[in-house]
């Protein structure tokens, strides 16, 4: 085995750590240098990590409820897609048994319009069903984060006017 080289880097001549070439490490330039930091800290209250910490778990829990309640409504959209698919396929068995039983030798013009008009009215009907439930999931996500936004800043005005005392 041979070696590893040794490094060129000297922390004893490194010119940025000497206070002659550094002016930051100049106790006569750097006022931060001369003082007393005890002095500069006396008086000084850490901040409540208590409260911080209950602030962020608070805020934890509203997003696991939003992002519960969203789950739920994209799962509850998704089942109801299921119905709609299904109920669309019976639909169309059901049409074509019909066709079949009636046969194609006489079209009747008038039961096709009305049973387009029929499927038509169900999709848009469908359609509005699953958009009004898209609607409530993502607006009862919205208002669990909101609410908690507003609770938030109660909190953060609460401790900014006992810290003004």
């Amino acid at each position: 085995m041979s070696k590893s080289a040794k490094s060129s880097f000297d922390p004893m001549n490194n010119p940025f750590m000497d206070p002659k070439t550094n002016p930051f490490l100049d106790p006569e330039k750097n006022p931060f240098l001369k003082g007393d930091f005890a002095k500069m800290f006396q008086g000084f209250e850490a901040p409540n990590m208590t409260g911080i910490t209950e602030t962020q778990r608070k805020n934890m829990e509203a997003l696991t409820v939003a992002n519960k309640t969203a789950a739920e409504g994209v799962q509850a959209i998704i089942k109801r897609q299921s119905e709609i698919m299904k109920n669309t396929m019976d639909e169309a068995n059901a049409a074509l048994q019909e066709l079949q039983t009636k046969g194609v030798s006489t079209p009747d013009t008038t039961a096709s319009i009305d049973q387009v008009k029929t499927t038509i009215e169900t999709s848009v009907r469908n359609m509005r069903e699953l958009s009004e439930m898209m609607v409530k999931s993502q607006s009862e996500a919205f208002d669990i984060v909101n609410k908690r936004f507003v609770e938030s800043l109660d909190e953060l005005k609460s401790a900014m006017s006992k810290i003004s005392k």
